[in-house]
């Protein structure tokens, strides 16, 4: 198989997974290295593939079913409470999509996290203290924003109620 038919099939098995994919489990599957799967997925980037590198691999996000809402929420907390925040919001049954920060320089800059259940929740706390990367808010003093997505609006505000009573909620 050649690096087109590869990125090819990349493309197909994106587009029909409901779950993300890792780089290393599509290199066990088409006999590359992971860093061959990472130029594919740039190559499939740049051709327009609308695909995103979250935590627990990669993903072509589907269209939101019209039964769900979104909002973006501004929190401030330090480091010590990235796990209450996140758990608030997928114990509500929000769903992370990503983080963002304003930065000084580069201006927005954003991060796909996907994060709809405990277990997301554990392996992503386990690969940031494992990588020991600093949480893109160590930028902004802690202020970021999240957009979250939820069933229905009442949810939203749910979420937004707790995080508001825990002092992480910007208003």
């Amino acid at each position: 198989m050649d690096a087109k038919e590869r990125r090819d099939r990349i493309a197909t098995l994106l587009q029909q997974s409901r779950q993300p994919i890792t780089g290393t489990a599509l290199a066990k599957k088409f006999g590359v290295s992971r860093q061959v799967i990472v130029g594919d997925i740039a190559i499939l980037r740049a051709a327009g593939a609308d695909i995103y590198a979250t935590p627990q691999g990669y993903v072509i996000l589907q269209m939101a079913t019209p039964t769900t809402v979104s909002a973006k929420f501004a929190c401030c907390h330090d480091s010590k409470r990235i796990e209450t925040e996140l758990a608030v919001i997928i114990d509500n049954g929000g769903c992370v999509l990503d983080v963002s920060v304003e930065h000084p320089v580069y201006g927005e800059i954003k991060a796909n996290l996907m994060l709809a259940s405990r277990r997301d929740l554990t392996d992503f706390l386990h690969k940031s203290a494992e990588s020991d990367a600093a949480p893109l808010s160590l930028v902004t003093g802690g202020v970021h924003l999240h957009t979250i997505e939820a069933p229905t609006a009442e949810i939203l505000q749910k979420i937004a109620a707790e995080l508001k009573a825990l002092g992480i909620l910007l208003e």
